[in-house]
């Protein structure tokens, strides 16, 4: 007597009897892969505002990813063989779609502890509350893990044919997946913002599904699948909006997602300021009565003096790489006249904002929305001054931070010409004012370095030619009492802490930059206050 095959195992003939040509399947698993990893990078959008982009937070991001992953694929794989039925796979994928869209508004809360918790310096409170956001994507995500092996399962047919069927099922997956890394950052964030691509991935899964279990003619999984999709429906009336992100200081004036920022622009007592990502840090500042911000931004102007009889009229072409909303070429202007000024920004929605907010229209200023390193190895243009205040918070790009950059800067500048470069510390912690200026220290015969007085960053300064430090006050005492050269220039003198680097203890390459440690040294010495 032949064996009765159960209702478990019967089912799913019955299911690829009504897609006979796999097609819903098929997009099924096309479509878990762009929003597996769409979704891993929309959560970086998410968390940027609060925790930054740091090595440290996208290591917790990918490694929880694939945490979340592995125990999908398992869970797949074991429920599959046991309930190999296409209705269950299309209910799980709706539930994963579902879960998406309330994450969001579910992480708010949780977000909003970080803020709190890092004013307070409570290290523990901070990296719980990163966890738990990180923890509202095991759902969907372990849910959507579960698609691959559960396709092939059901789209076994023979023994024989078991590798053509999981390598084509895998591949589509991963054809999926490549689309899913690209479109949240060039299309999705940027046109409709965090919260809605997590809304488009929602309903890039619920939609096909249900459409899936409609086809399949699966009543009771129907109904619960468009109670789901009517839940999601309720996402927008619970999300009242507003901003991602409330303000470090001041009103916002302006908020924005670029590809490659999320961007606030903040109105302090009349101040104009540019806050990037987490907010910590400002990247630039436009006051319309007073040009002199006592900040970075000032000290690029006085560079040049190291240089010896160095004159204001001796200074005609700046390269500044890392624009930002041009505070450095507005006081470049003002302090030098219309010399010809290129400033390499790498977001082209800042540079719109600069113009918009923070009066960046200088005609001498040439924008070239581009790499800064790029820009130098295509350009054979040379300056007196290259400025490099490329942060993208808290990590200068490691590629903007080694011998072979500053030795293609060096080529780049004039006879007498200066490179200068703003490096971020702490009070008591120069590990990365140190490196920079030992490395340009590799490639210019003289390295100097001014602190500033008002925030906790420093000037490092390369000068092209053999130079002396006491050059420096012998040239800002001669310029009028009136310039902004000779007001940054005393300012530095009153309070700065100018001194020359001599040292090559740690120089970077290309082959070794280790930025992203340095930094990370620096933030865990200032979070255990050590």
């Amino acid at each position: 007597m032949a064996a009765v095959p159960s209702s478990a195992t019967a089912r799913p003939n019955v299911a690829l009897a009504r897609d006979p040509a796999g097609l819903l399947l098929s997009i099924i698993v096309f479509v878990g892969g762009i929003c597996s990893i769409g979704i891993e990078v929309s959560a970086s959008r998410l968390i940027g505002p609060y925790f930054g982009s740091s090595t440290f937070i996208w290591a917790n991001l990918i490694g929880l990813t694939l945490l979340y992953l592995t125990l999908g694929y398992f869970i797949g794989g074991r429920l599959a063989d046991r309930y190999p039925s296409a209705t269950l796979l299309y209910l799980l994928v709706v539930t994963a779609g579902a879960s998406v869209a309330f994450i969001p508004t579910v992480s708010r809360p949780i977000l909003r502890i970080s803020l709190d918790a890092f004013d307070d310096v409570a290290v523990g409170a901070f990296y719980g509350s990163l966890v738990g956001t990180i923890l509202l994507f095991a759902v969907p995500i372990t849910l959507l893990g579960c698609i691959s092996p559960f396709a092939v399962r059901l789209r076994l047919r023979s023994v024989e044919r078991a590798g053509n069927t999981a390598g084509s099922l895998y591949a589509l997956s991963t054809v999926g997946s490549i689309l899913g890394s690209i479109l949240p950052t060039f299309l999705l964030v940027p046109a409709f913002g965090t919260r809605a691509t997590f809304m488009i991935f929602s309903l890039g899964l619920v939609i096909p599904a249900t459409l899936a279990l409609v086809a399949l003619r699966a009543r009771a999984e129907t109904l619960v699948a468009l109670g789901l999709a009517g839940a999601v429906g309720l996402v927008p009336v619970l999300d009242q909006g507003g901003l991602i992100r409330p303000p470090e200081y001041g009103v916002v004036i302006h908020e924005a997602e670029t590809r490659y920022n999320y961007v606030q622009v903040l109105d302090r007592n009349g101040e104009i300021l540019l806050a990037l990502n987490e907010g910590h840090a400002v990247h630039s500042i436009y006051n319309p009565n007073s040009q002199l911000t006592r900040g970075p931004w000032d000290y690029f102007m006085i560079g040049s003096y190291f240089n010896a009889q160095q004159r204001p009229e001796d200074v005609d072409s700046l390269l500044l790489i890392g624009l930002a909303a041009g505070t450095v070429s507005k006081q470049f202007t003002a302090a030098y006249g219309p010399i010809p000024i290129d400033g390499v920004e790498i977001d082209g929605e800042i540079a719109e904002i600069g113009r918009q907010y923070f009066d960046m229209n200088e005609p001498n200023l040439n924008v070239i929305i581009e790499d800064g390193r790029y820009y130098l190895t295509r350009t054979s243009n040379t300056y007196d001054v290259i400025g490099i205040d490329a942060y993208r918070q808290p990590y200068i790009p490691f590629h903007l931070t080694t011998r072979e950059f500053f030795q293609d800067v060096s080529d780049h500048l004039n006879d007498d010409g200066v490179a200068i470069v703003n490096a971020g510390r702490t009070r008591t912690d120069f590990r990365l004012v140190d490196v920079i200026a030992s490395t340009m220290r590799d490639v210019f015969p003289n390295v100097y370095i001014i602190d500033v007085a008002r925030f906790t960053n420093s000037i490092v300064i390369g000068t092209k030619q053999p130079t002396d430090i006491d050059n420096f006050a012998q040239n800002i005492l001669q310029i009028p009492e009136s310039s902004l050269i000779r007001q940054v220039g005393d300012l530095a003198l009153e309070s700065g802490n100018i001194r020359e680097w001599t040292e090559t203890k740690q120089v970077f390459t290309d082959d070794l930059a280790p930025v992203e440690l340095v930094v990370d040294q620096i933030i865990l010495r200032a979070a255990t206050n050590e």
